[in-house]
Protein backbone atom coordinates (compact mmCIF):
# COMPACT_ATOMS: atom_id res chain seq x y z
CA UNK A 1 0.00 0.00 0.00
CA UNK A 2 1.25 3.44 -0.93
CA UNK A 3 -0.26 6.83 -0.25
CA UNK A 4 1.03 9.86 -2.12
CA UNK A 5 -0.06 13.24 -0.81
CA UNK A 6 0.35 16.44 -2.79
CA UNK A 7 -1.06 19.92 -3.22
CA UNK A 8 0.55 21.77 -0.36
CA UNK A 9 2.07 25.19 -0.73
CA UNK A 10 2.08 28.77 0.44
CA UNK A 11 -1.22 30.63 0.58
CA UNK A 12 -2.43 33.84 2.18
CA UNK A 13 -4.88 33.81 5.02
CA UNK A 14 -8.42 33.51 3.71
CA UNK A 15 -7.28 31.55 0.67
CA UNK A 16 -7.91 27.98 -0.39
CA UNK A 17 -5.94 24.87 -1.23
CA UNK A 18 -6.89 21.38 -2.27
CA UNK A 19 -4.77 18.48 -1.15
CA UNK A 20 -4.81 15.15 -2.95
CA UNK A 21 -3.88 11.70 -1.78
CA UNK A 22 -3.50 8.99 -4.40
CA UNK A 23 -3.71 5.48 -3.02
CA UNK A 24 -2.35 2.30 -4.53
CA UNK A 25 -2.65 -1.20 -3.22
CA UNK A 26 -6.05 -0.65 -1.63
CA UNK A 27 -9.60 0.15 -2.58
CA UNK A 28 -11.68 2.80 -0.88
CA UNK A 29 -14.70 0.53 -0.63
CA UNK A 30 -12.94 -1.38 2.14
CA UNK A 31 -10.86 1.46 3.59
CA UNK A 32 -11.48 4.50 5.73
CA UNK A 33 -9.30 7.47 4.84
CA UNK A 34 -8.15 10.15 7.21
CA UNK A 35 -6.25 13.42 7.09
CA UNK A 36 -4.01 14.51 9.93
CA UNK A 37 -1.67 17.43 10.41
CA UNK A 38 1.28 18.27 12.56
CA UNK A 39 2.60 21.74 13.17
CA UNK A 40 6.13 22.35 14.50
CA UNK A 41 6.29 21.65 18.21
CA UNK A 42 2.72 20.39 18.35
CA UNK A 43 1.12 16.98 18.52
CA UNK A 44 -0.45 15.37 15.52
CA UNK A 45 -4.05 16.49 15.04
CA UNK A 46 -7.00 14.79 13.39
CA UNK A 47 -8.27 16.95 10.53
CA UNK A 48 -10.97 14.76 9.07
CA UNK A 49 -11.92 11.39 7.66
CA UNK A 50 -14.26 9.70 5.25
CA UNK A 51 -15.77 6.25 5.60
CA UNK A 52 -15.24 3.42 3.17
CA UNK A 53 -18.71 3.92 1.73
CA UNK A 54 -18.05 7.62 1.27
CA UNK A 55 -21.33 8.55 2.92
CA UNK A 56 -19.92 9.58 6.27
CA UNK A 57 -17.36 12.22 7.11
CA UNK A 58 -15.97 13.58 10.32
CA UNK A 59 -13.91 16.68 11.02
CA UNK A 60 -11.84 18.10 13.79
CA UNK A 61 -13.38 21.02 15.63
CA UNK A 62 -10.78 23.47 14.38
CA UNK A 63 -11.62 22.87 10.71
CA UNK A 64 -15.36 22.21 10.76
CA UNK A 65 -17.18 24.31 8.23
CA UNK A 66 -13.98 25.21 6.38
CA UNK A 67 -12.55 21.88 5.20
CA UNK A 68 -14.25 19.20 3.12
CA UNK A 69 -13.14 15.65 2.35
CA UNK A 70 -14.20 13.84 -0.79
CA UNK A 71 -13.26 10.72 -2.71
CA UNK A 72 -12.93 9.90 -6.39
CA UNK A 73 -13.09 6.11 -6.52
CA UNK A 74 -12.24 5.99 -10.21
CA UNK A 75 -8.96 7.78 -9.52
CA UNK A 76 -8.36 6.12 -6.14
CA UNK A 77 -7.85 9.60 -4.79
CA UNK A 78 -9.07 11.33 -1.65
CA UNK A 79 -9.18 15.13 -1.50
CA UNK A 80 -9.05 17.68 1.27
CA UNK A 81 -10.54 20.99 0.19
CA UNK A 82 -9.38 23.71 2.56
CA UNK A 83 -11.13 27.08 2.51
CA UNK A 84 -10.83 30.19 4.64
CA UNK A 85 -7.35 29.17 5.65
CA UNK A 86 -5.81 30.65 8.77
CA UNK A 87 -2.18 30.96 9.84
CA UNK A 88 -2.86 28.33 12.51
CA UNK A 89 -3.61 25.84 9.72
CA UNK A 90 0.09 25.85 8.87
CA UNK A 91 1.35 22.29 9.23
CA UNK A 92 2.47 19.19 7.40
CA UNK A 93 -0.64 17.36 6.27
CA UNK A 94 -0.74 13.60 6.06
CA UNK A 95 -3.24 11.21 4.58
CA UNK A 96 -3.76 7.87 6.26
CA UNK A 97 -5.71 4.71 5.59
CA UNK A 98 -7.33 2.09 7.73
CA UNK A 99 -9.25 -0.98 6.65
CA UNK A 100 -12.80 -0.88 7.90
CA UNK A 101 -15.67 1.55 8.02
CA UNK A 102 -15.14 3.51 11.22
CA UNK A 103 -13.57 6.96 11.18
CA UNK A 104 -11.09 6.98 14.02
CA UNK A 105 -9.61 10.25 15.18
CA UNK A 106 -6.52 8.61 16.67
CA UNK A 107 -3.64 8.41 14.26
CA UNK A 108 -2.14 5.28 15.78
CA UNK A 109 -5.19 3.32 14.64
CA UNK A 110 -4.39 3.94 10.98
CA UNK A 111 -2.27 1.34 9.24
CA UNK A 112 -0.86 3.27 6.30
CA UNK A 113 0.50 6.79 5.94
CA UNK A 114 1.54 9.08 3.15
CA UNK A 115 4.69 11.16 3.22
CA UNK A 116 3.05 14.48 4.08
CA UNK A 117 2.70 17.76 2.25
CA UNK A 118 3.49 21.15 3.76
CA UNK A 119 0.84 23.85 3.94
CA UNK A 120 1.94 27.33 4.95
CA UNK A 121 -0.61 30.06 5.52
CA UNK A 122 0.73 33.59 5.76
CA UNK A 123 -1.03 36.35 7.65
Amino acid sequence: VQLQASGGGLVQAGGSLRLSCVASGLTFVTTTMGWFRQAPGKVREFVGGISNSGDRTAYGDSVKGRFTISVDNAKNTVYLQMNSLKPEDTAVYYCAARRGNYIYTIGNLYNYWGQGTLVTVSS
